[in-house]
């Protein structure tokens, strides 16, 4: 293990963050920071389509925008967003907020290209169904199939360790804390819930998704905004502290430096939506839509929803709650031995309960539970696409199918913390392989999405010629 933790300190370093900024500010400097001045458009076009019924209508064999957006950020919504922040907080400080919303200011514009590229370049299977992702566009788009294939490969590696093992873990562990529920028993029955989900394709997982992850979100963004609230005159320190330790010096930030807060702020964005490492691109593909860029509206508003909604409720929870003192516990961090108490999730609950009191567990537990599961659910089908772009042989996807429910009871049981090292490696990768394919096709990517814009306008002008 000691090889994967070199590994993935080593992919996540200076260069492949700084290739994470470099694309979002390619594109969003080719798009005019369309994430900016282009709000109320792609505000219209993704949350105002659910007012009009737009977004959940499904013409064809397809999902509808609204399902291929829950799954989407079915996978990406997980533990990260709530033990992941706390532990960004606790290692780089409250600066390291101000840099995870600057990486998802970016990142929303990567994201826009990839479900950009998604859509343009997917394809039907034999099913009649839309299919499409990373593997298309670089396949169809590059004609590089073996980077197709090497990009396959490494989505099944990472689906099976950070979006199965560890996922499973995390729901069987707080099942235990909560409920005392056995391991074992919960890991059998979450893969025979997870199986009979996965074999309904994507219909089935998208349908599901579209139930729970609102409901997971409101239970966790509507508890944390209580919290918020209640503790309302502490927010305006919580914001100075976000900026300060995001640019101060460290003597001057009482101990944090601007270097760490960059690291672990740019680093928490990344891991978060996941913008440039091309699985969600996977679950847009599918949607039942004609224009592209319409999609890509879609791709904004997940990194927008995911970054900037979630982990700021967290990131304000921890902060104004009373439960994280910088002078404490800095020297704890930085000396490696900050308490378990005082790290990840149990930070975050502990913030919830200076409101709720025990109900504060539960709802982190629960809201712990929807994210893990759903994303257990997205990552099979990321992971199932990657085998059919890897082999059209029936055998090999049975495998997976088998696989996956196995590798479920396996992480409910073991001890997993070698596996996030691994999973750190196997996502570094993915980015490695996607990040270049989007800087060589963003000038597709942005000619459709002005494309798009401007027929908006003219039959904008058109109607107002009519009327």
């Amino acid at each position: 293990m000691a090889f994967c933790k070199a590994l993935g300190d080593f992919l996540w370093g200076g260069p492949l963050l700084a290739a994470f900024l470099v694309v979002g500010l390619w594109y969003s400097f080719g798009s005019g920071f369309f994430q900016l001045f282009g709000l109320p458009t792609w505000w219209r076009t993704t949350v105002g389509s659910l007012f009009r019924g737009k977004a959940d209508r499904g013409r064809g064999k397809g999902v509808t925008q609204l399902q291929a957006l829950s799954t989407a950020l079915a996978a990406t919504i997980g533990t990260g967003s709530i033990a992941g922040v706390a532990t960004a907080i606790v290692y780089g400080g409250p600066g390291a907020v101000f840099w995870m919303w600057m990486s998802a200011l970016l990142g929303m514009m990567t994201g826009c290209g990839e479900k950009i590229l998604a859509v343009r370049h997917r394809e039907r299977g034999a099913d009649g169904r839309w299919q499409g992702g990373p593997m298309q566009y670089m396949e169809k788009g590059l004609r590089l199939p073996w980077l197709a294939k090497a990009f396959a490969l490494l989505c099944v590696g990472e689906t099976l360790a950070g979006g199965n093992l560890a996922q499973a873990n995390s729901i069987a562990t707080a099942l235990s804390a909560a409920g005392g529920v056995n391991p074992m028993a919960a890991g059998v029955v979450l893969a025979a819930v997870t199986a009979v989900v996965l074999m309904g394709g994507i219909k089935r997982i998208g349908k599901l998704c579209e139930l729970l992850v609102p409901a997971m979100a409101l239970l966790f963004v509507g508890g944390g905004l209580a919290v918020i609230a209640a503790n309302a005159q502490a927010v305006p320190e919580a914001l100075r502290q976000i900026v300060q330790y995001a640019f101060a010096p460290r003597a001057a930030a009482g101990g944090y430096a601007m270097g760490t807060a960059l690291r672990y702020g740019v680093a928490r964005g990344v891991f978060t939506n996941e913008a440039g490492v091309g699985m969600s691109a996977i679950a847009h593909a599918c949607a039942d839509v004609d224009e592209p860029a319409e999609q890509g509206m879609w791709g904004i508003f997940e990194v927008f929803f995911a970054t900037m909604v979630i982990c700021t409720v967290t990131a304000l929870v921890i902060l104004t709650s009373g439960v994280y003192d910088p002078v404490k516990l800095l020297p704890l961090a930085e000396g490696g031995a900050a308490p378990d108490g005082l790290l990840g999730a149990p930070l975050t609950v502990a913030g919830f309960a200076t409101l709720f009191g025990e109900a504060g567990e539960w709802i982190v537990s629960v809201s712990l539970i929807l994210f893990a599961f759903t994303s257990l659910v997205g990552s099979g089908y990321y992971g199932r696409r990657g085998v059919e772009t890897l082999t059209a042989a029936r055998w090999a996807q049975g495998l997976y199918q088998l696989v996956f429910p196995a590798f479920i009871i396996l992480g409910a049981v073991v001890d997993v913390t070698a596996v996030w090292q691994v999973v750190d490696v196997f996502s570094g990768l993915l980015a490695a392989v996607n990040l270049p394919a989007l800087l060589l096709l963003s000038p597709e990517a942005l000619y459709l999405l002005r494309s798009w814009l401007e027929g908006r306008k003219k039959k904008s002008e058109n109607w107002g010629e009519c009327t």
